[in-house]
């Protein structure tokens, strides 16, 4: 997958394609189908599949300050779409001055002179443009005068008509719920980051981690989770499994921020400075507070133990 950092560099041979548009934190079942709409189009076209989305998130442009709550970075939201097969992502910087482009201007600018799109796929409650004025009827009316087709998605729903949304995913996550959350997403949810230092606390218990400050991702419910741990080995990902806790570490002391801390099963390598993807499977008990060493190390074994046991069931 080539991936594109603004729509006026796009090399000739990527124009003329077949686009998925929209913000697509998350990756979840219904953005699939968007973007998989869009390859569909593009195969029986014979035409480049495309997805474009926006970074930053044009929330944290709009609400600055505002609490953590992005489900997927820019790196996580590239390897989930390369996995489904996309020819190119066109990362678009989102500032101020792309936001003031007006609906007449995104679609004359952005899709028809930059994408040179043929077909363009989006979400049934799509907006955009400047004050969100442009929507669905939009792309369709001008696609029809300006030579573009465009594929309105409406609502993926579940077997109980709840429609997937990335709201959707936040509240699980909130809850302690990443089997919910992997319900919507069609696979666990993932956090990922480069690996620092900390004080070494885990060693000394007898169960190093490995430590991840969470950014912009939403911070899930606190406490101890059992976990696959990812390390990029060139194109590839080796699996790990583990445990880790999210939170403030009270036994210890309170920090600023919640931070993870990831311990990986039958494994001693030197992970500093390392970029790790962790996965989380199941939540096994609240973050809390114990009374000495001695305690702690003995719930950190249990709590490995009931992990071995969940995750060897996931296959």
């Amino acid at each position: 997958m080539r991936i594109f950092r603004h729509y006026t560099d796009l090399p000739i041979d990527a124009r003329g394609c077949v686009v998925a548009i929209g913000n697509f934190d998350g990756i979840h079942k219904g953005h699939q189908v968007v973007i998989n709409e869009a390859g569909s189009i593009a195969r029986a076209t014979d035409k480049p599949w495309a997805v474009m989305s926006f970074e930053p998130h044009p929330d944290a442009l709009f609400k600055p300050g505002g609490a953590p709550f992005r489900l997927t970075t820019m790196r996580t939201k590239a390897h989930m779409i390369e996995e489904l097969g996309v020819d190119e992502l066109l990362i678009q910087h989102f500032d101020f001055a792309f936001a003031g482009l007006t609906a007449q201007e995104f679609v004359e600018k952005v899709i028809v002179d930059g994408l040179g799109a043929t077909h363009v796929v989006a979400g049934y409650d799509f907006q955009f443009g400047q004050k969100r004025q442009g929507d669905c009827d939009t792309l369709l009316h001008m696609g029809r005068d300006l030579g573009f087709g465009f594929t309105a998605v409406p609502k993926v729903a579940d077997e109980d008509d709840i429609v997937y949304s990335s709201t959707r995913v936040r509240d699980y996550l909130l809850a302690g719920d990443p089997r919910g959350a992997a319900h919507v997403l069609s696979r666990p949810f993932e956090l990922e980051g480069r690996v620092e230092r900390g004080d070494a606390r885990g060693r000394d218990l007898g169960f190093p981690t490995a430590n991840l400050h969470l950014g912009e991702f939403l911070r899930p419910a606190t406490g101890v989770y059992a976990i696959r741990a990812g390390l990029d080995q060139g194109a590839d990902t080796r699996w790990i499994d583990g445990v880790c806790n999210i939170g403030r570490r009270p036994t210890f002391h309170a920090e600023d921020d919640v931070i993870l801390e990831a311990h990986l099963f039958d494994f001693d390598g030197d992970l500093y400075g390392k970029h790790l993807r962790v996965q989380l499977i199941e939540r096994l008990r609240p973050e809390q507070k114990f009374d000495g060493l001695d305690a702690i190390k003995a719930q950190i074994a249990k709590d490995c133990e009931k992990a071995r046991e969940i995750l060897a069931k996931e296959g």
